[in-house]
């Protein structure tokens, strides 16, 4: 726990509709910097803090800006624009490969400094692709081969999967001296630079991982180079970090952080409201102006990189039919959703897609409209007979995920799908193969500016639909390929536009509700901006009191 030795009462001194609570911060003995209390709807997924096995919206929340760092950086603040972070310089050497030169001096959490070995490490088999990963893509024969793994150290199957999501054709990362590696894909491939800014290329101490007990224990106290390192980490109940006095950044702003788990939203804005904590995440729309009546308080936030969507298992008797999932697209009011459940605060986007791939972007492209005659008339057309649909969800792991799920539910109904809300407790039950999957809630985010952050790597040929055995499609799948391997931009255009065309219309593989949004209310005392994502930052220059 924080050892606080005194408390500080700030706040602004105006009074405003409703009572003025000032908020209480702790201020950490012999450091003058205060600690924070963060209130999350979630920490981890997983019950890990690994990069690469906590693909999630929360896992970004309290990964990047405080624990992981890249190569290449997002400008949190700025667009997410690509900027330098672990690297100084890249460029590249052909249409395969890139070099990058490492900032000198960078230090791990553990004091040691980091190389381009802990680069080499961080991308190899052992700690990314393992072994049973290779029968996926022969390009991973190149990977030199290593002993097997301790017991303990085995990596679990999502590492290597969500490794393979992020880096199809990675041949080789190599050292080219002390502060130079290369990066060698085995195809030609324009987005090698976006794929080292994205999530799941972080770079993690090779000394670190060799000197941890097994797996576990390094994936809840990485050592890494963020401005904050790990103190204590329990499993649904909190995350503790304190700052890393030697970070390559400059000094971080607070002493230590604590990330805890408040699941019930109510109780997350009245721990805020009486100075429990001082940041209460996944903020419903409809919360906002209550909050905001406290002169003391205010929500930041809007719109994000991240898409809601309902999501398709064709293998399912009934949804085997494209016509039954294009009904379901076709009966869904998505405007009405916005404006009853978000206030209008997001939007209805067109389709698997975001503005910021610049001429990638298709902008002609709408998502399927709102028709319930034609969604009654395809099921006539399918021969449904009202068999049950499960629907599987999670307890408002989403913001409104279950009134969402309830309006879809009675929109679904009105034009003849019986389709039955099943709620889960964890990803690993809404995820399990058995015959009632059938449709689910999931969300997409783009972790770089290219449709092969998306679309492809979450429903392509390595994406998570067709790891789980979801759905598949062989034409998507070529359209994929030249996404992933083409350098001519129009070719690789129009096979986006192709694969929009595939799994948003023809055979459907999922369909997009929103655009997600998300709000985090904070005293105006603290002087904090939100980022265009999930992730929070709090290193030097975005807090202060």
């Amino acid at each position: 726990m924080i050892d606080i030795s005194r408390r500080a009462l700030i706040g602004t001194a105006a009074a405003g509709a409703g009572s003025l609570v000032l908020p209480r911060f702790a201020i950490a003995q012999g450091d003058a910097r205060p600690s924070i209390t963060v209130a999350v709807q979630k920490i981890s997924n997983s019950n890990t803090l690994d990069v690469l096995r906590e693909q999630s919206n929360v896992g970004e929340r309290v990964f990047f800006s405080s624990l992981w760092e890249g190569l290449i950086g997002r400008d949190w603040l700025n667009g997410l624009k690509k900027v330098p972070l672990l690297a100084t310089a890249w460029r590249r050497i052909d249409a395969q490969t890139v070099e990058l030169d490492l900032r000198p001096g960078v230090k791990f959490h553990d004091g040691s400094e980091m190389t381009a070995e802990d680069v080499v490490f961080t991308f190899s088999r052992e700690r990314m692709f393992a072994e049973t990963e290779a029968k996926n893509r022969s390009t991973l024969k190149a990977f030199e081969k290593i002993p097997t793994p301790k017991p303990g150290k085995e990596l679990p199957v999502e590492v290597p999967a969500a490794a393979r999501r992020a880096w199809p054709d990675l041949i080789r990362v190599a050292a080219s001296g002390k502060y130079t590696v290369r990066f060698v894909n085995a195809t030609p491939d324009v987005t090698l630079e976006g794929r080292l800014s994205r999530y799941g290329s972080d770079i993690m101490s090779r000394k670190g991982w060799e000197e941890s007990a097994s797996y576990l224990d390094w994936a809840r106290k990485p050592i890494t180079t963020g401005p904050y390192k790990v103190v204590e980490f329990k499993p649904d109940t909190h995350l503790i970090l304190e700052a890393h006095d030697d970070y390559w950044g400059g000094r971080p702003p607070l002493k230590r952080i604590r990330f805890v788990e408040v699941p019930e939203v109510a109780s997350r804005i009245n721990g805020l409201l009486s100075g429990q904590y001082q940041f209460a995440c996944d903020i419903p729309p409809d919360q906002i102006v209550g909050i905001e009546k406290n002169a003391g308080f205010e929500v930041q936030g809007g719109t994000i990189l991240n898409h809601r969507l309902t999501v398709f298992d064709k293998n399912h008797p009934v949804l085997a039919n494209t016509l039954v999932r294009r009904a379901f697209t076709h009966a869904i009011d998505r405007q009405a959703i916005v404006d009853s459940l978000w206030a209008g605060r997001t939007l209805v986007p067109k389709g698997l897609q975001w503005i910021y791939y610049d001429d990638m972007f298709v902008s002609d492209w709408e998502v399927p409209k709102f028709d319930p005659k034609l969604a009654a008339d395809l099921l006539k057309q399918a021969g449904y007979k009202g068999e049950p649909i499960p629907y599987r969800l999670l307890n408002n792991y989403y913001t409104n995920q279950v009134a969402t799920a309830q309006i879809l539910v009675e929109m679904w109904k009105s034009v003849g799908l019986n389709v039955q809300i099943e709620t889960k407790e964890n990803w690993t039950q809404i995820m399990e193969r058995s015959p009632t999957r059938a449709v689910r809630d999931w969300s997409n985010s783009a972790p770089f500016n290219d449709p092969v952050s998306s679309i492809v790597a979450q429903h392509g040929p390595n994406g998570q639909q067709q790891q789980i055995g979801e759905w598949t499609n062989a034409e998507a799948n070529q359209m994929a390929e030249i996404l992933e391997t083409s350098t001519d931009h129009e070719t690789r255009k129009k096979a986006f536009r192709r694969m929009l065309e595939i799994c948003e219309r023809e055979d459907p593989a999922y369909t997009v509700l929103h655009q997600n949004a998300t709000f985090t209310a904070k005293p105006k005392s603290i002087k904090w901006k939100a980022a265009p994502a999930f992730a929070m930052d709090f290193r030097a220059g975005n807090f202060a009191l």
